[in-house]
């Protein structure tokens, strides 16, 4: 088995403490993504306003990859947590391997897809003669690099399932600060334009898969990630991808509104399209935070539920719930006083200025809610569907073993797991 200098160790008691050692790194990392993000759109918007509508019609694209990438991810994090919380490290390790294996052909396959239909998606989409051209130079770079942006995901996933949350968060400010390098380098010193900005990010993301080959082969993590450890168990792949599903689902249908919304926005000619991109790139940019802060707690959830600690779980909720909320509060408020200044930031066009600021304040009147949102899916896909739990409440009068003393079930614990009708 691999080395066991675990950075953080998921059973300890201090759960306040615990939660933002794990957490804090994760939503560093993910806010580096967002940051990444905005620099791009940046750089891309000094180009004009047919340069960030094209790249923004590229986002939902990516958003399906991703989608898939975190679908396999969630459903790995779960596993992994849980059986770490088991005791079972060796199944841990083959839940990792084998997800990082099912991810490369993945990739390969929809990365081929897109790209022999790149032009019928943009043309759906409604890209304009002057958008269409600049999104396939843009797109037909970025997307071969979408393997490497999956095994990144999944990796990712997997060190922070088992409490590496900072090397998680290093590798991406590693891979943001060589995409703040050499965006300028390439869009402007080499002309490359668009086409600069998708090879950069491609350059970042095979840094990145770099690093965590390299955290992998030398196995600083608690599982063993090698081809030895790969089990393609069907009951094994069921566990990892359909715990994982729903979040591929929504995110799925998340990129599709968002080629509704950029098809209807066409209609309107280009500078709607790059108004609501930017409307959209704001509003990411306050979700991955919150998700940052679920993904790094997912990990103490989901040992805690291996353990069969259920107190330790309605602790670990009750902290998510308060943080998430009070972040997504926040930050819709922010976004709705600010908006103005901070749309200047990506466009220097009136129009477009005028178009997505309207589009931030509609889009962020309900962000409140992202809060509870993500701490549900966070808790579902945490404890995921184990045999002990049906077990559990299977026994008569139902009681939740703690290690320590009994307790009777609880109504949330009741909703959490979905066995209301046996308590």
């Amino acid at each position: 088995m691999p080395n066991k200098n675990r950075h953080i160790d998921l059973s300890d008691q201090n759960l306040p403490s615990l939660l933002l050692r794990l957490a804090i790194p994760s939503v560093i990392g993910l806010s580096i993504n967002a940051l990444q993000q905005l620099l791009n759109a940046i750089f891309v918007g000094s180009l004009g306003a047919q340069a960030i509508a094209a790249v923004s019609m590229t986002t939902p694209l990516i958003v399906v990859l991703a989608a898939v990438g975190e679908g396999i991810g969630v459903g790995t994090a779960s596993f992994i947590s849980r059986h770490l919380g088991d005791g079972n490290e060796l199944e841990a390790s083959r839940g990792a391997s084998t997800a990082l294996t099912l991810a490369a052909p993945i990739g390969v396959i929809m990365t081929i897809a897109l790209l022999v239909s790149l032009r019928d998606i943009f043309v759906v989409l409604g890209a304009s003669p002057t958008i269409l051209p600049i999104a396939l130079d843009y797109a037909t770079i970025l997307l071969p690099g979408s393997t490497l942006m999956l095994l990144n995901i999944v990796s990712g996933f997997v060190a922070r399932a088992e409490g590496n949350t900072r090397f998680s968060m290093w590798t991406m400010l590693t891979a943001f600060i060589l995409n703040a390098l050499l965006d300028p380098i390439f869009i402007f010193l080499l002309g490359l334009g668009v086409r600069g900005a998708a090879l950069a990010t491609l350059i970042s993301q095979i840094a990145a898969i770099s690093l965590y080959i390299a955290f992998f082969t030398k196995r600083l993590g608690t599982v063993l990630v090698s081809i030895s450890q790969v089990s393609l168990r069907l009951d094994r792949i069921r566990q990892l991808t359909l715990i994982g599903a729903p979040a591929t689902t929504t995110s799925i249908l998340a990129a599709l509104a968002g080629m509704f919304l950029y098809g209807a926005a066409a209609r309107f000619g280009d500078e709607f399209i790059a108004a609501v991109g930017i409307a959209v790139r704001i509003l990411t940019i306050g979700a991955l935070p919150i998700t940052g802060f679920c993904i790094g707690s997912q990990a103490v959830l989901g040992f805690g539920w291996g353990a069969r600690d259920f107190v330790r779980v309605m602790k670990v909720a009750k902290f998510m719930v308060s943080i998430t909320v009070a972040l997504s509060v926040a930050y819709s408020a922010a976004v709705i006083v600010f908006a103005r200044p901070l749309v200047r930031l990506f466009s220097d066009s009136a129009k477009v200025t005028e178009i997505a600021v309207s589009s931030c304040i509609v889009f962020h009147l309900f962000f409140g809610f992202y809060g509870i949102q993500s701490f549900v899916t966070t808790m579902l896909q945490s404890l995921g569907s184990t045999p002990q739990r049906g077990r559990i409440f299977r026994q008569a009068g139902v009681s939740l073993h703690t290690g320590r003393t009994p307790i009777s079930c609880d109504i949330g614990v009741q909703w959490i797991v979905g066995q209301s009708s046996r308590c």
